[in-house]
């Protein structure tokens, strides 16, 4: 796909998602830049980089997904080696982007931990930001930097409209979720139901009542991650009890912490469709009720056009109607 210029063009990965990394340079048709990247026994992180990035265009591929502090700490490490070593401009790849759930102070005395990371981000010595569905985005707003904000919306809509599902209703499973959920009932010409959710304390949830008519339907729960899965068990049991005849979900990250795996294999759920934003990792990539699509084409693509200085827009699949 890509050979002009391709000697200008790096690109790098940490080891946080390296397959996700090798896809996007089978796209570009590139190979993978070649690093160092070890831990000391009292687990410091070194990096060296093997390739001349001098006046290089150079980008980093690494979510910040489990385990967080780690991979978050080493983007920021590769960011310093390559910012060290004269590259042009360093634009960092992040699929996942963690701390996206502490956005603001909903309560006394706790921090804006997104804020946080951006500033890490750019102090470090990144020019440029591109991720895919943020949990809140006026995080882009925390950057003096550009951010390349891109969506999932057209990978997961095509999925969903092979699987051709009868009488197919799309779920918001809370209120901050519907802007996100009419936009793909939208695009899939079908009706939406919200559930009215209860949040108590962090990682639990209650489903308490469906505003929307969802009996005799095929749920398809949307959401933009599913870290334990408890939101998504309350959703599916409250959907079934109001007459759902089956309950599916997708998410643009499968974060699955904590009981997540569990809780899934054991539910009367379908299936979880989501991306490989996150590697999947202790068996749930071979479990059956888990569908990963790829991102590596999506993201392939802004790449090219972000090097080659040309519009990204229309990889901005809003959420707007």
């Amino acid at each position: 796909m890509y050979s002009s210029d391709n000697g200008r063009m790096l690109l790098f990965s940490g080891r946080a998602n390296p397959s996700l990394a090798e896809n996007i340079c089978k796209y570009l048709d590139i190979p993978l830049g070649k690093t160092v990247v070890r831990d000391f026994s009292d687990k410091e992180i070194y990096v060296r980089i093997e390739e001349n990035v001098r006046g290089r265009d150079v980008f980093v591929v690494q979510p910040t997904c489990y385990p967080g502090n780690t991979n978050l700490m080493e983007l920021l490490i590769m960011i310093d080696a390559l910012r060290r070593s004269s590259a042009k401009r360093i634009t960092a790849v992040i699929p996942y982007y963690g701390y996206a759930r502490q956005d603001r102070k909903c309560e006394p005395r706790v921090p804006i931990t997104s804020k946080l990371v951006a500033d890490l981000l750019e102090t470090a010595g990144t020019d440029r930001v591109l991720t895919v569905d943020l949990h809140a985005g006026q995080i882009q707003g925390f950057f003096n930097i550009p951010v390349d904000h891109l969506f999932a919306m057209n990978v997961l809509i095509d999925y969903i409209r092979e699987l051709a599902l009868p009488n197919l209703i799309v779920i918001s499973p809370d209120a901050g979720g519907v802007e996100r959920a009419r936009a793909f009932a939208k695009r899939l010409d079908t009706s939406l139901a919200i559930i009215d959710k209860r949040r108590d304390i962090p990682n639990e949830a209650k489903a308490m009542n469906i505003i929307g008519d969802v009996k005799g339907k095929v749920a398809f729960i949307v959401d933009d991650m599913i870290d334990t899965a408890g939101t998504l068990m309350e959703a599916t049991d409250a959907l079934l009890g109001a007459g759902a005849n089956e309950v599916h979900a997708c998410c643009s990250h499968a974060v699955l912490s904590g009981p997540a795996a569990e809780r899934i294999s054991n539910s009367p759920i379908k299936s979880v469709v989501t991306t490989n934003s996150i590697p999947l990792t202790n068996g749930l990539e071979n479990n059956p009720k888990i569908k990963v699509l790829s991102v590596a084409s999506l993201l392939g693509e802004a790449i090219l056009r972000i090097h080659e200085e040309t519009s990204v827009s229309s990889l901005f699949d809003s959420t707007k109607e």
